[in-house]
């Protein structure tokens, strides 16, 4: 789906091959953009994002039995994360969650919302639920910023719905309005930036991103998502054994990282492999230039990998981030309850 906002003037498209692929890579200055993104406020256009409709008096309980989330409590005009697992707890779904006027909202990434309503229509059984595709219905635009509520005060009622996540705003818009909904919030004060933009500042903030920084063997802890996504006291769903098993007997084999790359002119791709030596130790995800930290990528790396290790992300130099690695939260505690039943 192409966005109508790219034939505004000074939208540019994205490089063949992009997974943001139908909106806008930056406005001329990508660099610029992140910068108001980070100081005062940048909205970016996210129209490429499939969104999914899940109506009925049974949306939460089945959802709640359904995904890795505790969605019982979830009240109107509340918002969270959720995920679909397989059997063996690795990573095939992440929606982001939101009910409102009796419905919930789940807006996923581009390219795989068909694939998430297919699993929902597959599982309603008895269910008192009608999942439908709703990406026709509304878009999602962005708003990147500490001036965010300024900007959406000005601009006025834009419809759809507002929500408000940890380091933006997202307005889910309804899509003939997209142009009209865009316009207000320039004229509003919002600086027009780019997937370029949002792509690096949502790499420096460690924020994964499904597909990108996760492969087919990625579970939830080696992403941060536990907690965010993931609720670690709630009943049985698919998948969720390992998220259990992980969490109280042993710790993730991967973990994400922040790396920094030495050159800007030899960049990896994701999926290309991070190596010590001649050993692949990881798997590169998000590839960005930052307005502060310059290259920069997300990698998924061994746990067993000495963070202080000389790296290569393909052909570029690559150092960890000290601040990225998650902190050590000792013993796992089922572990510490057998070492007690046994001493």
């Amino acid at each position: 789906m192409t966005s109508p906002l790219l034939e505004l003037p000074g939208a540019v498209p994205p490089p063949d091959g992009s997974p943001d692929e139908g909106v806008a890579w930056h406005h001329g200055d990508p660099l610029g953009e992140q910068r108001a993104a980070d100081r005062d406020v940048a909205v970016v256009d996210r129209s490429h994002r499939g969104v999914l409709a899940v109506p009925g008096e049974d949306r939460l309980t089945w959802l709640h039995t359904i995904t890795s989330q505790h969605l019982l409590t979830l009240g109107e005009g509340e918002h969270t994360e959720a995920l679909v697992l397989d059997l063996r707890g690795h990573v095939e779904h992440h929606a982001v969650v939101s009910h409102v006027l009796d419905t919930v909202w789940l807006d996923t990434e581009s390219g795989r919302a068909q694939g998430l309503l297919a699993y929902l229509n597959s599982m309603v059984f008895w269910s008192k639920v009608t999942p439908r595709d709703a990406t026709p219905e509304l878009a999602v635009l962005s708003l990147l910023g500490p001036g965010a509520g300024e900007v959406l005060s000005r601009a006025g009622e834009l419809g759809g719905f507002v929500r408000v996540e940890a380091g933006r705003t997202d307005l889910l818009v309804p899509r003939d309005e997209l142009t009209n909904a865009w316009r207000r919030l320039v004229d509003a004060g919002a600086v027009p930036a780019g997937s370029w933009a949002y792509e690096a500042i949502r790499a420096a903030a460690l924020r994964p991103r499904l597909g990108i920084d996760t492969d087919e063997r990625t579970i939830p802890h080696e992403v941060g998502w536990i907690g965010p996504a993931v609720h670690l006291d709630k009943g049985c769903y698919r998948g969720q054994e390992t998220v259990a098993r992980v969490s109280n007997l042993g710790r993730p084999p991967r973990r994400m990282v922040l790396l920094h790359l030495e050159s800007p002119d030899t960049l990896p791709v994701t999926g290309d492999p991070v190596t010590a030596g001649e050993r692949v130790v990881g798997r590169v995800g998000t590839v960005a230039t930052h307005y502060e930290l310059g290259a920069i990528a997300l990698a998924l790396l061994k746990r067993s990998v000495d963070p202080t290790t000389p790296l290569q992300a393909a052909q570029a130099a690559a150092a960890v981030d000290p601040n990225s690695i998650p902190p050590d939260t000792g013993e796992p505690p089922g572990r510490a309850a057998l070492r007690r039943l046994r001493s």
